[in-house]
């Protein structure tokens, strides 16, 4: 069943590491249970989007359009930029692990779900990739049904991967080892923002 091929795939791209699961991990241990939820539903909202553009085709707009390729790539290798300077930056201005947790409330629902969709939105190359999926794995007379559970498939793994991801970083234990090491993992996922942004903008042609 083709479902299950879009489901191994996708499964993949999702475990893969990348910005969002960064995102999430980030979120997860540093803001409270309701803003880690809200950042999630931000990635999987993005998710949502992709994979209906891609079976929608918004490759082929790409192909036809070019400059609006070029200026997602441009904008979202800027924004993953300055994420990735703002985790740095904002890494040596924490308390230090013996201090109170602060960050706990530091994040607002409504600022980490709109950081997961941003995040997720910001790689157009997504789009490309959800295109070449559905088109290694949807059948070439498939109908309006089964593209739209492709993409109902697609949201349903990252569901599951995120709900898992959030209940392991969740955990006490967990939670206490980031405390200790806080500021050398905000700061190594800043540099990671920053590399995935430059990625973006050095691929720009």
């Amino acid at each position: 069943m083709f479902l299950l091929s879009v489901a191994a795939i996708w499964a993949v791209a999702a475990i893969t590491p990348g910005p969002n699961f960064f995102i999430v991990v980030r979120t997860a241990l540093e803001g409270s249970r309701s803003a880690a939820v809200a950042v999630i539903v931000g990635v999987i909202l993005g998710t949502f989007c992709w994979g209906l553009a891609g079976w929608l085709g918004i490759s082929a707009l790409f192909a036809a359009a070019p400059f609006a390729y070029l200026f997602l790539k441009i904008a979202g290798g800027l924004y993953l930029c300055y994420l990735g300077v703002r985790l740095v930056r904002n890494a040596w201005r924490k308390t230090g692990a013996g201090e109170p947790h602060a960050g706990r409330a530091g994040i607002a629902p409504k600022q980490a779900f709109y950081s997961g969709l941003v995040t997720n939105l910001a790689n157009p190359k997504s789009a490309f990739f959800v295109a070449s999926l559905f088109a290694a794995t949807l059948p070439s007379d498939h109908s309006w049904v089964q593209g739209a559970a492709a993409v109902a498939t697609m949201v349903l793994v990252s569901s599951l991967w995120y709900s898992f991801v959030l209940i392991v970083l969740r955990n006490p234990a967990v939670a206490g080892a980031y405390a200790r090491g806080r500021k050398t993992v905000d700061a190594l996922a800043g540099v990671i923002f920053m590399g995935f942004g430059l990625k973006l903008l050095t691929s720009v042609r």
